[in-house]
């Protein structure tokens, strides 16, 4: 079969938007949920071709597809994956998939609404991991800000108004304003750095920019750009704040999609664009970038200790752990960008699965309190075990997906920098203290509140979404060579062209701030 004729990523990409638009059509709600969920399967399914048709030891682009656009501009369609990308195309359609199955019951008012901007959303993603054009990178970047934003407000916590420079206004119409102008702000700035780019280049492909050589005060002042975008998207400290309140705020779909992808799109960004593209900035911001990266794992973790509020503990321990990621990929080796990678996977389906847990609970008891609960494990025994297994994978249990990404991360950073290393093993101890400490709160002890005498334990259509989840928790922490196979000869073309000029030396070591 000839793989080249296929159009796979522009059929991945724009089937969930197809889909979406004969959605508007549909007359029913049962009809519209089986449509939506039908769609986000079919493109989960597709996507898998990708895994098999991969050409494992190749470092470039494969599934490359190329088209003129605006020709005057030299702006391309033009779309490729690679060892980088690969799992995130994967990770991102099995995820709206899981949320969409979630979401069959309790979403009640303006469902196809809700649906469309679930799939429109998917297209967005898809789009900024599979873009190869600045212009379409930017178009897809902004494009999955817009249906977030309308998810959290839309459909987000009705409760508890909040002030907001003067005026009264529910808490999740607060938290979609914040989500949109932290996230904006960051973009704005990227597209000056794109017009730059071009300016230099004269084109938008990713491919040709890589080649060219800039100037060390351009390239410092293009990574500032770039980087801005990236940090608060991730979100890196101290550019996280808008983070806690948007979780708490959104839907429980919403905050699966924004902590298992949309977070990864900053992360993925740095890999993408920052280190080739500004390799000499990269170096001189290294420092200063696994600095704040420390003080974000163990921020998150100390600040997710004392959380009331199970859901914002959870969201707080997103910021810990995306600080793994950024410090993986700033050791600026191939061992600690492989893990980076991974990591991004096993975070999205480890904190994913967590909140799909907290969504779960809350339609039950419409409270997320920690006090509100104990000894649950009689009452809800399935919820109970499934509970614990997705929390020992979010704090690293060896056999689990978690342990391999954290571990390869910190191996990466030791060689890189002892001290950066330590410092981040504090962080995945305190992780196993506030993730076993809500294991505690809520399952053990006795039965002390009436209302949690009589709810019922999860359904079957429950326990299929969390099922490929925790499956795939085990094949990553016991086969992690079948993901490692595919992300190591991108990782080590990436990490070779950054220090293609100058010695492959540890650049943590140089300064630390």
């Amino acid at each position: 079969m000839n793989l080249s004729s296929i159009p796979l990523l522009s059929i991945i990409t724009f089937l969930p938007l197809a889909g979406g638009l004969i959605l508007l059509a549909l007359p029913n709600a049962k009809l519209q949920k089986w449509w939506a969920l039908g769609v986000s399967l079919a493109t989960f399914a597709i996507s898998c071709l990708l895994f098999v048709w991969w050409r494992n030891g190749e470092a470039g682009m494969q599934f490359l597809e190329r088209q003129p656009w605006i020709p005057q501009f030299d702006i391309q369609y033009l779309l490729g994956v690679d060892g980088l990308s690969l799992f995130l195309v994967l990770l991102t359609t099995l995820l709206t998939a899981l949320v969409l199955l979630f979401s069959w019951t309790g979403i009640g008012k303006r469902l196809k609404s809700y649906l469309f901007l679930m799939l429109l959303l998917e297209t967005g993603m898809i789009g900024v991991f599979t873009a190869l054009d600045l212009v379409l990178f930017y178009i897809f970047w902004e494009l999955s800000l817009v249906p977030m934003y309308f998810l959290i407000g839309g459909w987000g916590d009705p409760h508890s108004g909040y002030k907001f420079l003067g005026r009264e206004m529910p808490w999740r119409i607060y938290a979609a304003l914040k989500f949109f102008i932290y996230t904006m702000a960051g973009s704005a700035l990227m597209l000056v750095a794109i017009l730059v780019l071009y300016g230099q280049g004269g084109t938008f492909d990713l491919i040709e920019l890589q080649k060219l050589s800039l100037a060390a005060h351009l390239q410092f002042w293009l990574f500032l750009a770039f980087g801005l975008a990236f940090a608060i998207k991730a979100p890196l400290f101290p550019f996280h704040t808008w983070l806690p309140d948007a979780h708490v705020a959104a839907p429980t779909g919403g905050s699966v999609i924004l902590a298992g992808v949309l977070l990864k799109m900053g992360t993925y960004g740095f890999v993408r664009f920052c280190l080739p593209l500004f390799p000499d900035a990269t170096r001189q911001f290294v420092p200063w970038i696994a600095g704040l990266a420390i003080v974000g794992i163990l921020y998150g973790a100390l600040v997710a200790l004392v959380q009331k509020d199970v859901k914002s503990l959870v969201a707080y321990s997103s910021v810990a752990h995306l600080g793994f990621v950024i410090l993986g990929i700033f050791a600026l080796n191939p061992q600690g960008l492989a893990g980076a990678t991974l990591q991004m996977v096993n975070h999205g389906l480890s904190t994913g699965a967590l909140f799909l847990m907290v969504g779960m609970l809350y339609n039950r008891r419409h409270t997320r309190m920690l006090a509100d609960f104990g000894g649950l494990w009689k009452q809800v025994p399935i919820f109970g075990f499934l509970f614990i297994v997705v929390a020992l994978s979010s704090a690293g249990l060896p056999g689990l997906n978690g342990f391999v990404g954290e571990f390869n991360i910190l191996l990466a950073a030791f060689r890189a920098n002892q001290l950066f290393a330590i410092l981040g093993t504090f962080g995945i101890i305190l992780a196993a203290w506030y993730l076993l400490h809500a294991v505690r709160q809520m399952l053990h002890g006795p039965l002390t509140q009436a209302e949690n005498a009589t709810i019922p334990d999860l359904n079957w259509r429950e326990v299929l979404t969390l099922v490929p989840i925790i499956v795939l928790f085990f094949v990553i922490g016991l086969f992690p060579n079948l993901f490692f196979d595919k992300i190591n000869p991108s990782a080590e073309a990436v990490v070779k062209a950054l220090n293609a000029q100058r010695p492959a030396v540890s650049m943590m070591m140089e300064r630390v701030p």
